[in-house]
């Protein structure tokens, strides 16, 4: 009788181990998740990439998660919750120096066709001073870009006495300035555009200013196991090939589609303005992360978390996965392509 009993348990562990065993190699052989927190055109790479199929011509089927912010996507990630996430600069940087091994191989964006909205009563850059901007989280993508602009424009939020209000992700943020909640923000031309219409005005045009910015990209740890050199290099083919399709203007219908329907946008004017930010945010296929722009985030990121300092740039970003790109043929491929 014990031996059955014994012989039962034996039976119903080694059960349990092909289970999981099964369960794993599913997961394994199943989509890529990808976490991100900003909610606007800064996706639309990803949106166009999944949904026409362009990353399965690479071998992968990635799929998004959105998080209400950065810094909740960087704890997904760091929770082994998903092995991947399109994260800002900001983000990546503040996660890497909390003790997160990251490697950053891919940008999706490097313009930033934004202008600097304010409700009624404000005229000035001058008349900023103690005014609220809405952000989405601190350090994260939508600060990063509001206070990347505002120092383009000369502005010092501590000399100004800034106020950041987290509230969240964009199109939230551009509510509550229409109602009177913020007094400014810095949101892409689309949102302004919106914002306009309720009787809201623009201080600046970024996207006319000259600096170097790169937003969103692709990062994972250092030790993932979903983490290859054949992922990463698939994953940046996939992207390269997405921008590609979006910069085409043979595929306007298909990105303005993904975009209707992925910001739930219901008026065509916004539609053709979130395809214009679309493709204005990346006008070329250079997506090797940029050392001299992430210098300029570390030193912006430092004002809010001293900690930054510490961060090794040249660990976190890599751009030997596009470098094999540029050599193999396929970036100066795909760069002729566009040129047709």
């Amino acid at each position: 009788m014990t031996k059955g009993i014994g012989t039962d348990k034996s039976f119903a562990g080694w059960l349990l181990i092909a289970m999981l065993l099964l369960v794993a190699e599913a997961q394994a052989a199943g989509p890529l998740l990808i976490a991100y927190g900003g909610h606007n055109e800064t996706m639309i790479p990803l949106w166009v990439g999944i949904e026409k199929g362009i990353f399965r011509k690479y071998g992968l089927d990635p799929r998004v998660l959105q998080t209400r912010s950065g810094p909740i996507m960087m704890a997904t990630l760091a929770s082994g919750g998903v092995p991947l996430v399109w994260a800002a600069p900001g983000s990546a940087i503040s996660t890497a120096v909390s003790g997160l091994k990251l490697t950053c191989f891919a940008v999706g964006n490097n313009r930033m066709p934004r202008e600097l909205i304010v409700r009624k009563g404000i005229a000035s850059l001058e008349d900023l001073r103690g005014k609220s901007f809405g952000v989405q989280s601190i350090g994260g993508g939508f600060w990063l870009s509001t206070v990347v602009a505002l120092d383009a424009l000369g502005i010092d939020p501590e000399k100004y006495k800034l106020i950041m209000r987290v509230l969240g992700d964009t199109g939230t943020v551009t509510q509550a300035l229409v109602t009177g909640n913020v007094d400014a923000m810095v949101v892409p031309y689309s949102y302004a555009d919106m914002a306009k219409r309720a009787g809201a005005h623009a201080l600046a045009d970024v996207g006319s200013l000259n600096f170097v910015y790169q937003a969103t990209g692709m990062c994972m740890p250092k030790d993932n196991a979903a983490g290859s050199r054949e992922t990463m290099v698939a994953l940046t083919k996939g992207l390269i090939d997405a921008l590609a399709f979006i910069l085409d203007p043979a595929n306007k219908r298909d990105v303005a589609q993904a975009l209707r329907k992925n910001l739930r946008l219901s008026k065509d004017e916004d539609v053709e303005a979130a395809y214009r930010v679309s493709r204005l945010q990346m006008p070329n296929l250079d997506v090797a992360p940029n050392l001299e722009a992430w210098r300029n985030f570390k030193r912006l990121l430092a004002r809010v978390n001293p900690k930054v300092q510490e961060a090794d740039l040249e660990q976190i970003i890599t751009g030997s996965v596009v470098r094999d790109l540029e050599e193999s043929g396929f970036l100066p491929d795909m760069r002729k392509r566009l040129a047709r």
